[in-house]
């Protein structure tokens, strides 16, 4: 960018002084006749513009006799020059000392006025630019550009540009702070705080089965509800606690560039619900409250090597006791089998897309068809005859497979349906009519039926 120097203003010279007039020579006169011998000549005529003479007059000495011719005696002409109108204060001679111009025996010639000044506030924003301390330079560059003007200094074009590198440093300033966070589903930011509050630890300190609490002053929560974690108390399941983390998964693209905010987010997303169905496969155990969180880093973290999602239950308001990991080896082989035949289509479920069905009318169809899978493959699994199903929980497995394979064709039908959101309606209406039936058959196998109690299992 080429920075316009305004030009300066042209110096004042001092003004020449006037030519004084000459006063008009005197008309010749003619030659009187010659006086008599002996005779006293006429005084000369008073000049008019003279000024009086206030000193007391010198005795005239008496003229000596003439000898010879005496010279002739110039006359004033008929009519002498008229002053100057108005007349100044003071009489004939009087003068002003404004009319007074030129060269003064007391004073010496005016000397030209020197170029203006810099600016030092100019000079400082441009040094304080260049070295990159951006919020600086721009304050000294505002200030100097507001003294120029009331000044009438140089250095107009160094103040632009300090106000132009600050301008630039503050913003590269501000978004290498923002930066600097690890970011969360649902408000979950993790970053580098300053100073730990007493007893606490860094979120990525935190391993799969670690239970926590948020310290007062380990997180801030913007205006957008989106909130930003720094430090957390680490404590043990079977005492109060808010969160828990089911574990860590690497990007798999951790070996590029930052793919940017949103990919890494759906990413995180997308990952973590693998890493959270296998830490508590039994979804309907896990506390009302507690919401999948999941942590995902931003660039500065990537740059840092930081290069993975952290997946957590986490209940901001309530606190827990007891873990919501799901224990295999206490589950029975039919109690284990329901939960990994039902895990697909809840999974399915839980994809749905978050706008209306008419912002988003091909994702719902893409949905569709996912859950019409999901619904064959689940009615599949649980009518195999490789599980030894219990006499009492048998008819109550063949009839949710039944109302799932009657799902399956709604679905279909919504997918590619004109009226895509009456398909999308009454395949869920489907839908809610096995939850009465999910749930016989989880009291019937022992499992959780979703009436939570204050505590978990310890």
């Amino acid at each position: 960018m080429d920075f316009r120097k305004e030009a300066d203003e042209p110096e004042a010279t001092p003004a020449d002084p006037a030519p004084t007039p000459l006063a008009p020579a005197p008309a010749p006169a003619p030659v009187a006749p010659a006086p008599l011998a002996g005779a006293v000549p006429p005084p000369a005529p008073a000049d008019p513009w003279a000024a009086p003479d206030l000193a007391p007059a010198a005795p005239v000495a008496p003229a000596p006799p003439v000898v010879g011719h005496p010279q002739p005696v110039p006359l004033p002409s008929a009519a002498p020059p008229q002053p100057p109108h108005p007349l100044p204060a003071g009489g004939w001679a009087s003068v002003t000392p404004s009319a007074q111009a030129g060269f003064r025996p007391d004073q010496p010639y005016p000397q030209p006025a020197g170029p203006a000044p810099t600016n030092g506030f100019a000079v400082g924003s441009l040094v304080t630019g260049l070295v990159m301390v951006a919020p600086v330079a721009l304050v000294f560059g505002i200030v100097a550009l507001v003294q120029i003007n009331r000044r009438k200094e140089r250095g107009f074009g160094l103040a632009v540009a300090g106000v132009v590198l600050g301008t630039i440093g503050t913003l590269l300033l501000s978004l290498l702070l923002g930066a600097g966070n690890f970011s969360g589903a649902g408000g979950g930011r993790f970053a580098h705080a300053p100073k730990a509050p007493a007893g606490s630890v860094h979120w990525s300190d935190l391993k799969t089965g670690d239970c926590y609490n948020s310290p007062a002053g380990g997180s801030v929560t913007g205006t957008d509800g989106d909130e930003t974690v720094y430090w957390v108390n680490r404590v043990a399941c079977a005492e109060p606690h808010h969160g828990e983390v089911a574990g860590t998964v690497p990007f798999p693209t951790g070996s590029g560039a930052y793919p940017g905010e949103s990919e890494v987010r759906e990413s995180a997303a997308r990952l973590c619900r693998k890493v959270m169905d296998d830490y508590a496969l039994d979804q309907w155990a896990v506390p009302d409250g507690m919401d999948d969180v999941y942590l995902y880093p931003t660039a500065n973290n990537w740059a840092a090597g930081e290069r993975y999602a952290t997946c957590a239950f986490e209940d901001r308001d309530d606190q827990h006791r007891g873990t919501v990991r799901t224990d295999r080896s206490r589950l029975t082989a039919p109690q284990l089998a329901y939960l990994e035949a039902v895990r697909v289509f809840n999974d399915a479920y839980l994809e749905q897309p978050k706008q209306e069905v008419s912002e988003a009318g091909a994702d719902y169809r893409s949905w569709a068809r996912r859950m019409a899978v999901a619904s064959r493959t689940e009615a599949a699994v649980l009518g195999a005859p490789t599980t030894d199903w219990p006499a009492d929980v048998r008819p109550k497995i063949a009839k949710l497979v039944e109302a799932q394979s009657q799902a399956a064709p709604a679905w279909d039908s919504a997918a590619s349906a004109d009226d895509l959101e009456g398909g999308i309606r009454r395949a869920k209406a489907l839908v809610a009519k096995t939850v009465p039936m999910s749930v016989d058959i989880r009291r019937a196998l022992g499992l959780s039926t979703g009436e939570q109690v204050p505590d978990l299992r310890v």
